[in-house]
């Protein structure tokens, strides 16, 4: 369940996204008041909510959702497809129970990429902020870091376009901020738009799954509401006279981020949002009681309470997985790609989305719910990776030139494919596309038709000009 457990009341606790990380008020500028003003057209899909479950480390498309039975050996694998709800539609023999549920899906075939570096980093920011990386990613590879003037998240532009949620933030990611604590990974931010829409890092713990917590709201041990409030009037009359000369928009921004982390830290819908120990045992059954079941669990929670967008970033199990997948634990399978998941991740992932897709379909919740899986990468269709012994690594390297993409729900009409790739799924052949297409496509799923923000000098600029949304889809 969320808890509030020890930790120091200092400025961090009244940062309602990541005042300890790097993606904080060092990074974010002040994002434009009529960022969320702009009026919106009518028109697009019925979504009222996304949810974009990240498979980190780089998913196998060929192996998943764009299977060559007819291809060689070396690109094909030992997986065979299996037929499905979706006469379209054919998954891997390791989904078995999301291949009931592909009536609901939309399998987007044709992601290409201009990505040179071919690593994670570069990965990340463009499936997340629809923007081609800059020549900092080639130069600097994974170490990378997230820069202030970097382009925002597509969470982060759903929350500066829809009316502030009542109680809750519009942008929620869990069980873990991408990359830390060594390192983040850029993309997945508020960055030029502002230290007002990043997201509210909320952290899962894989051997607690039922926990969640949000370091940036902690309070020390014998901190009571009513003092905390106290705390916070007497800060806001000492601050007053300060503030009656400071009008710039750094002070507002920070003096209403701490309004919100105040009423987030007082509210019991912040706590009941995430207690997924109040589900039915059935219910936390079907989803897997793992980290990664129980954070799309809280996500169909926080769905329920009219969150805009959540962000789901798969958890690996380095402990586990780092010396038999020859990764970080995730969906990075440099080696022994094929076990890895069959006896591992496409299990877990099977339950959990599957469970997702059926939970928000009984409830009446799909059609208003945009669901999409994606990955900072594909997997090398040619079987061996050099780093894992070759071919007898059974390994796949990275792969960003061809990517699959799932969505479902918000209005998108199931049971389709989309585009193809070629006949080794290496590039896209049939209706190329790339991650802008798809990102502007959330948009339009939303409802977000205009992508207009302010700079901090007043300047107006666009907050994704290339691509076009796949209204064939809807």
């Amino acid at each position: 369940m969320f808890t509030k457990e020890s930790a120091s009341t200092s400025r961090r606790s009244f940062l309602v996204a990541s005042s300890c990380s790097l993606a904080g008020m060092s990074f974010g500028r002040p994002g434009s008041a009529t960022a969320r003003e702009l009026p919106n057209s009518p028109t697009g899909g019925k979504a009222k909510s996304t949810i974009l479950f990240f498979l980190s480390g780089g998913a196998s498309h060929i192996d998943m959702w764009d299977m060559k039975p007819d291809a060689p050996a070396e690109y094909r694998g030992p997986f065979s497809p299996i037929a499905t709800t979706a006469p379209d539609i054919q998954l891997c023999e390791h989904l078995p129970l999301l291949s009931k549920q592909a009536h609901h899906l939309a399998l987007i075939r044709s992601i290409g990429a201009t990505v040179s570096t071919n690593d994670h980093h570069a990965g990340y920011y463009y499936n997340q902020t629809g923007h081609v990386p800059d020549p900092s990613f080639l130069s600097l590879g994974n170490s990378r870091t997230p820069y202030a003037d970097d382009w925002p998240s597509m969470g982060a532009v759903v929350a500066a376009k829809r009316d502030p949620h009542p109680t809750l933030p519009n942008f929620i990611t869990l069980p873990q901020k991408e990359g830390a604590p060594a390192y983040t990974r850029p993309g997945q931010f508020s960055a030029r738009l502002g230290l007002e829409f990043e997201p509210l890092f909320v952290q899962g713990d894989s051997k607690e799954p039922l926990k969640f917590q949000i370091p940036a709201l902690m309070m020390q041990d014998g901190m009571t509401a009513t003092r905390l409030q106290e705390r916070h009037q007497l800060l806001r009359q000492f601050g007053g006279m300060r503030r009656n000369f400071d009008q710039f928009a750094t002070s507002k921004t920070w003096t209403a981020q701490q309004d919100r982390a105040l009423s987030l830290l007082l509210n019991s819908v912040t706590t009941d949002a995430f207690d997924v120990s109040r589900e039915p045992a059935s219910i936390r059954e079907r989803y897997g009681e793992t980290v990664n079941g129980m954070s799309l669990l809280a996500a169909r929670r926080l769905v329920e309470a009219e969150v805009p967008f959540i962000t789901v970033f798969w958890r690996g199990d380095p402990e586990r997985l780092n010396k038999k997948c020859a990764s970080g634990g995730g969906w990075d399978t440099h080696g022994n790609n094929f076990k890895c998941l069959q006896e591992d991740l496409l299990p877990e992932f099977d339950k959990a989305f599957s469970a997702l897709i059926e939970d928000l379909s009984n409830r009446g919740m799909l059609d208003t719910t945009l669901v999409m899986v994606t990955s900072e990468m594909g997997r090398k269709p040619k079987i061996g990776d050099p780093r894992s012994g070759g071919v007898s690594g059974a390994g796949r390297d990275h792969w960003t030139h061809c990517l699959t993409d799932v969505l479902a729900g918000g209005g998108i009409r199931g049971g389709q494919t989309y585009g193809s790739s070629d006949r080794f799924a290496e590039y896209p052949a049939n209706k190329p596309l790339t991650p802008a297409d798809v990102t502007k496509t959330v948009y339009h799923a939303m409802g977000i038709n205009d992508l207009e923000a302010t700079d901090p000098q007043g300047r107006p600029y666009n907050l994704l000009a290339e691509g076009k949304p796949l209204v064939e889809l809807f």
